[in-house]
């Protein structure tokens, strides 16, 4: 693999395991015995200290390596989590983020990203008691002063290694002297017990002094690895059987260790020896144990069987070595339906299929003229092909909302303590799926949206309590589809928006006429206007009047928009609606004079065809009744100026007989005016869209309109037919807002009810 591709993983296994770290941060809060949270939180740090290792990122690899020290201490009992720990462990989290962000840049940390990490290393130190030293970049295990637990000499439920040393009689004819290793094992651990087995002397008579006959069972206390410490027998490994069983605490390190192995396939033997539990002389003699049992006829038996009689390694660790081996081979199993693919690449992709609709709807169009049977069927074909491929297509651009939504518990929790409010967050919808363009730039507006609902919606604790509220505020994010579009609610149960005080202001700031009547949802929509602001003081959350007419702008970037529903004393709900998807939609086509328009197909409940009565009926006024119900229109060729088409042109042979005939016969004879209604729906809500011509569905590759054409009401892009015309995109919710707010006074449309399609 190219070595910037794999760095390039790197960064980006990172970050994945970073939002993990902290979403399990958050998480423990609520929950601070939770085995699984600490675990995985350990074992983000422990992966990032590990593959920082693997590229010589030596600052990465010490900075991790405290906070994984402090992380173990809570494993094992010895740290207790509260909410100072985590706020350490949060602040952590970001400083690893921005060194993996240098890291991605191809840049050195700069000085002052490692006085932060001298600063956050200080602050761990403290936290562990300074129990932890600092790890040097080329040793994988710290020497650290080793320390000493109660157990039995047998080594099996204790924290300190068990050696098992059985010297054969020859040892001391060799020149080794069985005491000097014992000896050398205290330069790094400490010896807690010794027991020596007398059990092989011989008879006084029968005795040689020249061999051997002492074996040794040690209760050894070190960090050291197990490599380490066979090591330390390396001369007499021919002379002498021994065996080193691992303390109990680090059975479940080399089952981590194991689960943290690269996804491949490896032989049962290769998993225990990489991971530490097993040295390879000890495979090769396990292996030669099975091959000599095989040829002598014995019952066969795995490797793993054979390590475990032997006591070279325990069964926990076999079966987690097994456990690994099976996720591998799932894991290329699935690994042929999963790649990763640049988001450039997939615009890209997206782009050119838009090309393909376009051509595709001309194809349909000439085969249409042409009239012949065969081409017309294979345009039929084409245009299922495409429509499938564009479906495909943009499903391969959807993601859940969820990791966004998640985010938001940091900021509720970081901004809820710097402005003293207790505050929760509860999330719904997570699985709601939209365009990965969407939700790539919804995260800011959300932000803020989040941020000013604590600081002006939740009240105090003692406001609260005043009220026969809980104390606890509450914050809730919500999405849900809906009719074609996503909807995202930011609800709060805090003291709502105040009306008096925002439409004092708005008076006083110029926005509104004193004498002017303005609905409930009008006085609210002035916070959105810029530099409004109805807060006393200014701090560092809000109060400056910027930031809530940048939300509006940014949704309206995104073709979506945004409501208010408030009640004071009771909390507000700011709903959010935005497109599905911001490439390529179903649309519905409709002409009025030489022009052609697109609809938004999810948005066409029902179109209705306006008689010569109803269309005598209608001037002057601007709703219909449609089955007894009331439906507000608006005129696409009057909002847009479009000129009625002339008359047709007449012969002077026809023109003497309609001025030969009577009136009421002339009247008969003259073209039969007919105009048509289309019936859409948003946000809950019915209007009408009176039109010359419907042209039916039609795929619509959404084009943006440019600069000189931005902040046209009722557009919202425009499209290329097939016949290489331009046509308008709608904005469905801007012309039902236009009908609603008619001559400034805004009315309430009729409720959708059962669909007719």
């Amino acid at each position: 693999m190219n070595l910037d591709d794999a760095l390039n993983t790197f960064v980006i296994e990172c970050r994945e395991l970073l939002e993990n770290m902290e979403a399990a941060l958050l998480q423990i809060e609520q929950a601070p015995d939770d085995a699984d949270l600490i675990n995985a939180i350990f074992r983000a740090a422990h992966t990032i200290k590990g593959s920082a290792g693997l590229f010589g990122l030596d600052h990465l690899v010490i900075f991790t390596h405290s906070a994984e020290n402090v992380l173990d201490r809570v494993r094992t009992g010895e740290l207790r989590i509260n909410s100072e720990l985590i706020a350490l462990f949060l602040d952590v989290g970001d400083h690893l983020a921005t060194l993996v962000d240098h890291v991605a840049a191809g840049n050195e940390a700069p000085e002052e990203a490692q006085q932060r990490s001298n600063d956050l290393i200080v602050r761990l130190k403290r936290t562990d008691g300074g129990k932890s030293e600092p790890v040097a970049p080329d040793r994988i295990v710290e020497h650290q002063h080793p320390y000493e637990r109660e157990g039995g000499s047998d080594g099996v439920e204790t924290d300190n290694w068990h050696l098992s040393l059985r010297f054969n009689r020859d040892v001391l004819k060799n020149g080794m002297d069985p005491v000097s290793f014992i000896r050398y094992l205290t330069t790094f651990g400490k010896i807690v017990s010794i027991v020596t087995l007398t059990d092989d002397i011989p008879r006084a008579a029968e005795m040689d002094p020249e061999d051997c006959y002492l074996g040794f069972e040690i209760n050894y206390c070190s960090d050291a690895d197990k490599t380490t410490i066979a090591g330390a027998f390396e001369f007499v490994q021919d002379d002498a059987r021994i065996h080193i069983l691992p303390p109990h605490s680090k059975i479940s390190e080399y089952q981590e260790l194991i689960q943290h192995l690269p996804q491949e396939e490896m032989r049962l033997g290769e998993i225990l020896v990489r991971c530490g539990t097993l040295t390879r002389k000890e495979l090769e003699e396990g292996l030669a144990a099975q091959a000599d049992a095989r040829d002598s006829g014995g019952v066969g038996q795995t490797i793993g069987e054979v390590l475990v009689a032997q006591n070279m390694v325990r069964p926990a660790v076999v079966d987690a070595a097994l456990q690994k081996q099976k996720q591998a081979k799932d894991i290329k199993a699935g690994d042929s339906t999963l790649i990763r693919v640049d988001a450039d690449k997939l615009d890209q992709h997206i782009n050119l299929i838009g090309e393909l609709i376009i051509a595709s709807a001309g194809i349909s169009l000439t085969a249409i003229k042409n009239g012949q049977p065969e081409l017309l069927e294979a345009a039929s074909v084409l245009n299922r092909l495409v429509e499938s491929v564009r479906d495909s297509a943009l499903q391969l651009r959807m993601v859940q909302i969820g990791a966004t939504f998640t985010k938001f518990q940091r900021v509720v929790r970081d901004v809820s303590k710097e402005i003293g409010k207790d505050i929760r967050l509860e999330i719904s919808g997570a699985e709601t799926e939209l365009d990965k363009t969407v939700v790539e730039k919804i995260g800011d507006p959300l932000t803020h949206l989040i941020r000013n609902s604590m600081d002006h919606g939740i009240e105090s604790v003692e406001d609260r309590l005043e009220r026969g509220k809980p104390s606890q505020g509450t914050i809730r994010l919500n999405a849900y589809h809906d009719s074609g579009s996503i909807v995202i609610e930011v609800s709060d149960d805090g003291g709502g928006l105040p009306k008096a005080r925002i439409l004092s202001k708005a008076i006083e700031r110029g926005f509104v006429m004193p004498e002017q009547m303005l609905s409930d949802s009008e006085i609210h929509a002035l916070i959105f206007e810029p530099g409004f602001s109805t807060a006393e003081q200014v701090n560092n959350l809000s109060g400056r009047g910027v930031g809530m007419d940048v939300v509006h702008r940014n949704i309206s970037a995104l073709r979506g928009s945004i409501e208010i529903e408030s009640e004071e004393g009771v909390g507000t709900t700011i709903r959010i609606r935005l497109p599905l998807t911001l490439a390529i939609i179903d649309g519905f086509l409709v002409g009025v004079g030489n022009a052609s328009f697109v609809l938004p197909l999810d948005m066409v409940v029902e179109c209705l065809e306006l008689t010569e009565a109803e269309i005598k009926a209608a001037q002057g006024r601007k709703h219909l009744n449609l089955r007894g119900e009331v439906l507000p229109f608006l005129r696409l060729r009057e909002l847009f100026d479009i000129a009625e088409p002339p008359p047709p042109e007449r012969s002077e042979e026809e023109q003497r007989l309609l001025e030969s005939i009577d009136e009421e016969l002339a009247y008969l004879l003259q073209p039969v005016k007919r105009e048509n209604v289309v019936v859409v729906k948003y946000a809950g809500l019915r209007a009408g869209l009176v039109v010359d011509r419907l042209q039916g569905e039609y795929q619509t590759v959404i084009r943006p309109l440019g600069n000189v054409f931005n902040g046209l009401q009722g557009i919202s892009g425009f499209t290329i037919l097939g016949s290489g015309l331009v046509a308008l995109i709608l904005d469905v919710p801007g012309l039902v807002r236009r009908v609603t707010s008619r001559e400034g006074q805004q009315r309430k449309l009729v409720p959708a009810k059962t669909e007719i399609s």
